[in-house]
């Protein structure tokens, strides 16, 4: 399995952007999916995180209320909708899955390659 992910791009402080991680050839083998970011100079971040059934999902606080996490298992897609995005949400952004219910970095063992969110103020 590949984790491709996709939809970053530049936006305003306040724009909002949505990103996608498809799985390449086989259904998500994992049982969490996420998202994490990294920014230059920075170690890379949990930024949220569903389970295989969907019912839970987990988010840093520092994008509650801003970020929403969906997946469509029929499509083997998930999806980060980010609303409201600040300059300090710039970074790569990273799809990656783990075969246990967590938000460690470390256990996370399936990576997609970034795509890059910039933010301008």
């Amino acid at each position: 399995v590949q984790l491709q992910a996709s939809g970053g791009g530049l936006v305003q402080a306040g724009g909002s952007l949505t990103l996608s991680c498809a799985a390449a050839g086989r259904t998500f083998s994992r049982a969490t999916v996420g998202w994490f970011r990294q920014a230059p100079g920075k170690e890379r971040e949990f930024v949220a995180a569903i389970t295989w059934s969907g019912s839970r999902i987990y988010y840093a606080d520092s994008v509650k209320g801003r970020f929403s996490l969906s997946r469509d298992n029929a499509k083997n897609t998930m999806y980060l909708q980010m609303n409201s995005l600040k300059p300090e949400d710039t970074a790569v952004y990273y799809c990656a899955g783990a075969r246990i219910n967590t938000i460690r970095v470390v256990d996370y063992d399936l990576w997609g390659q970034g795509t890059q969110v910039t933010v301008s103020s």
